[in-house]
């Protein structure tokens, strides 16, 4: 998770300091982004001591919600380039605020599942 915040971090301040460096990228960073949870699934599922099944189904889990984080991320943030955000909060800031919130919104959701 700090490997891909890092690396979102850094892509935003790329794109705004030097766009031409930003454009050689191309995909790259995101893929960065993806990859961190990849990898990170099959890190967790091996530390747990989980059987190929459940951690098959957790791997499936995984990628179905983080399929739906992005979708409701990039919902947002089209929604916020529309929107008259002060001038302050334009770019990373908004977009930190509104992740921030999505974590709190999601927070409430560890309760509902018992061990």
């Amino acid at each position: 998770l700090v490997i891909a915040a890092v690396v979102q971090v850094t892509e935003m301040g790329v794109s705004k300091n030097n766009p031409s460096l930003y454009q050689g990228l191309g995909i790259y960073p995101p893929l960065i982004t993806t990859q961190c949870a990849v990898i990170g699934i099959p890190l967790l599922s091996t530390q747990e001591h989980q059987g190929f099944v459940i951690a098959l189904l957790y791997g499936f889990g995984s990628a179905v919600g983080f399929t739906m984080v992005l979708a409701l991320f990039a919902g947002l943030r089209e929604r916020l380039a529309l929107a008259q955000v002060p001038q302050t909060f334009t770019g990373a800031p908004i977009a930190f605020i509104t992740a921030s919130l999505l974590a709190l919104a999601f927070m409430g959701f560890a309760g509902l599942a018992s061990h």
